[in-house]
């Protein structure tokens, strides 16, 4: 299966996103799309901070992002939802 281009998934998540405000996901498929779509935008974040405190030498200053942005991910599971933002999944 390939990977959903930009269009595709913007249009995905746009439909889950009206599916979710209407009351029409009765196997919660929309809300697992939101979800995890987040999700993975959470872990991209670290991701990047990881390249980059691994890319600066380990300065001290990429190796507080990096605690930051894995703290963000941490309080965001804890949660347990991305509603409280925004449109977040459109990011």
């Amino acid at each position: 299966m390939g990977k959903p281009t930009d269009e595709e998934l913007k249009a995905a998540l746009t439909e889950a996103a009206r599916m979710r405000e209407h009351g029409e996901d009765p196997h919660f498929l929309a809300k697992c799309l939101l979800n995890l779509n987040y999700r993975i935008k959470q872990l991209e974040r670290v991701l990047s901070a990881s390249e980059r405190y691994l890319h600066s030498g380990l300065a001290e200053h990429n190796h507080a992002e990096l605690v930051r942005t894995i703290e963000a991910y941490k309080r965001a599971e804890a949660r347990g939802t991305y509603e409280e933002e925004k449109e977040p999944w459109l990011e």
